[in-house]
């Protein structure tokens, strides 16, 4: 098993050290470390030229997590990916307890596992709609992205045979590629703290965007049109889509944005008479 450890980056070089610095504290070694700069204006490829001279650094102009992952992806060596974004930390063992759980289940393509969240500096305990989960979890990935990348190990071939990340979605990419994976397999899961989250950054994709279901509509419509989908998740989708989209034309209306509901009530008249 060859592991490659893709991690995109804009503007941190205040959190891509413990990023970093995790990946080389592992008890088992990463084979190769890809870091992804999209675009940095900060002193990012100073402090990797200085310090982490076994990095592979790769830069990009400016054009959002989705491609600088897919080119890390592109670059990689390793017949496995693990990512990590670049305000996250993983904990010794995650790459050695991963690697150990894939090679006693060697069906499995995907493996991810718990974490630790960290908003503003304090721990805080998720809430039960993000609890994390195994098997065949497609219904459960539908509500919220139920993988977070900085847990994921997964196989590069499976990565490029469903078609990358999509550079078409500014957020919620990883909710896209876990619901094609998830509707044609099972996951491995280890219920287990691997890694240290961090959140409440400004700088967090989440934090820049209103209305972040948009962009799961999106994943969703794509998904009910493209992935050959047993009838009941169909159904579950297109029940997703349509709560998520009425949720969504309320927002656009309290926020007086008409110029959003036009697309999404389209979505509404289409799936609403194949849900009826």
């Amino acid at each position: 098993m060859y592991i490659s450890v893709i991690i995109p980056t804009y503007n941190r070089a205040h959190t891509l050290p413990r990023a970093l610095d995790s990946v080389l504290a592992q008890t088992r070694p990463a084979d190769e470390i890809l870091v992804i700069d999209d675009g940095s204006t900060d002193n990012s490829r100073e402090l990797l030229d200085q310090n982490y001279p076994q990095v592979r650094y790769l830069y990009q102009d400016n054009a959002g997590v989705s491609a600088a992952r897919n080119r890390g992806i592109q670059h990689a060596n390793g017949d496995w990916l693990a990512l990590l974004d670049s305000d996250d930390e993983w904990l010794p063992e995650k790459l050695a307890r991963q690697c150990a759980a894939i090679d006693a289940q060697p069906d499995y393509q995907l493996c991810h596992c718990d974490e630790i969240w960290i908003r503003n500096g304090r721990r805080v305990n998720p809430m039960k709609k993000h609890a994390k989960a195994g098997g065949w979890i497609f219904s459960h990935c539908l509500p919220l992205c139920a993988i977070s990348p900085s847990a994921v190990m997964i196989r590069k071939d499976l990565v490029e045979q469903l078609g990358l990340f999509d550079e078409s979605l500014p957020a919620c990419e990883d909710y896209d590629l876990w619901l094609k994976v998830c509707a044609r397999q099972p996951v491995l899961y280890l219920d287990e703290p691997l890694l240290n989250k961090y959140g409440g950054h400004d700088d967090q994709l989440s934090q820049q965007y209103w209305g972040m279901d948009r962009f799961r509509i999106q994943a969703l419509d794509n998904a009910i049109e493209t992935i050959p989908l047993k009838d009941e998740d169909r159904q579950a989708a297109i029940r997703t889509l349509i709560d998520k989209t009425r949720i969504f034309i309320n927002g656009a209306i309290k926020r007086q944005r008409q110029d959003d509901l036009e697309p999404y009530q389209a979505l509404l008249n289409k799936y609403g008479a194949r849900h009826d």
